[in-house]
């Protein structure tokens, strides 16, 4: 009976290496089923000189050299795709293939709905539809024109030509006549324009019309629309009544020329006018009626009223008669606001209540009679 055969050792079997880390996207293959690893020889035949045989691992040939199987290559790589197939792409996004660039137009009209999106593929299309789109544009641009000509015309002849704004003597306002301008004879120079479209009417020259009418020193013309006037007048009042050489044409018997602060004749009266001083000054001396009246003319009302007669024999010796028998002697036209200011004074004093001679003359030392 032959001894008993120790038991073979066992080779310990080699770890497997941990599968690398898949893609996110990559898709997970099969996993390989690990072929069942044979166990060791079941009777080994004996050897000569009594040393034991090795076992020897199935997967692992002699010299130690690790085969890799197709589990491991699963386990470590991808799977190659089969052939004649793409490989699957992973984590690379898709791309669409580059649009091809075309002309749109879309045209409304009248505010309506909106007409179908032309789009145009060919060259030829798309000249035709610039070509068209710019004829739309001329003439819109020539329909704005002509309107804005066609409203110019209807405009300027609603303002220059048409009855619409036209002068009606009716509308026509006079102010400041006083009591020497005949207003008749104003409205009659106003209405030989008549039915004359205000924007044309010259206000300038009928200015210089009313004033040829007697009497008128000054006038203001202004449009009152659609078609009235205003006008204001500023007449020559007379300050002083002077008596005539000679009787004038037309007249029998001396009178009395009214005569304005400028000495122009507003009128002529038989009498000399109630509250109108009388000038007895030298015929046709031009200087000293000048100064008579620059004196007059800057009287305050209340002192002008008191004045009955003035007198001068030359532009130097101007006296005042009073309607209280009272005679201021003036002297010249010079500082005669001073003059008034001391006339009035004296007046007003009991000192020189009763005085019949008032001499301001010499202004800065007044003498009373």
């Amino acid at each position: 009976m032959s001894p008993a055969r120790p038991p073979a050792p066992r080779v310990p079997a080699a770890p497997r290496r941990a599968a690398a880390p898949r893609p996110a996207a990559a898709p997970t293959p099969p996993a390989a089923t690990p072929r069942a690893r044979p166990s060791a020889d079941p009777a080994p035949h004996p050897v000569a000189g009594g040393a034991a045989p090795r076992a020897v691992d199935a997967d692992h040939p002699a010299g130690g050299a690790r085969r890799p199987t197709s589990a491991r290559t699963g386990a470590t790589g991808s799977a190659r795709a089969p052939r004649g197939e793409a490989a699957p792409t992973t984590g690379t996004p898709t791309q669409a293939a580059p649009s091809q660039a075309v002309t749109t137009y879309q045209v409304r009209r009248f505010g309506g709905p909106a007409r179908p999106t032309v789009v145009s593929t060919r060259s030829q299309e798309r000249f035709a539809e610039r070509a068209r789109a710019r004829r739309n544009l001329a003439r819109r641009q020539v329909v704005l024109v002509m309107s804005g000509i066609v409203g110019a015309l209807g405009l300027a002849w609603l303002l220059l030509l048409s009855p619409v704004l036209a002068l009606d003597p009716a509308q026509v306002t006079v102010t400041g006549a006083g009591t020497v301008v005949a207003v008749d004879q104003v409205q009659a120079v106003v209405a030989l324009r008549a039915g004359e479209p205000l924007p044309r009417l010259d206000t300038v020259r009928l200015r210089d019309d009313l004033l040829q009418v007697p009497g008128v020193r000054e006038v203001r013309v202004m449009r009152d629309w659609p078609r009235g006037l205003s006008i204001t007048l500023v007449s020559r009042e007379p300050v002083a009544a002077v008596p005539e050489a000679t009787p004038p044409a037309g007249a029998t018997t001396t009178g009395f020329a009214l005569l304005d602060q400028d000495g122009v004749q507003v009128g002529r009266a038989d009498a000399a006018p109630a509250g109108l001083p009388v000038v007895d000054v030298p015929v046709d001396d031009a200087r000293t009626l000048t100064g008579v009246l620059s004196v007059l003319r800057q009287l305050p009302a209340d002192l002008l009223a008191q004045v009955q007669d003035v007198s001068a024999q030359s532009q130097d010796t101007i006296s005042l008669g009073l309607r209280d028998n009272a005679t201021v002697v003036w002297g010249s036209a010079d500082e005669t606001p001073l003059k008034v200011a001391v006339v009035t004074a004296l007046r007003a004093s009991p000192a020189a209540a009763g005085a019949s001679v008032i001499d301001v003359s010499a202004p800065r030392m007044p003498i009373t009679k």
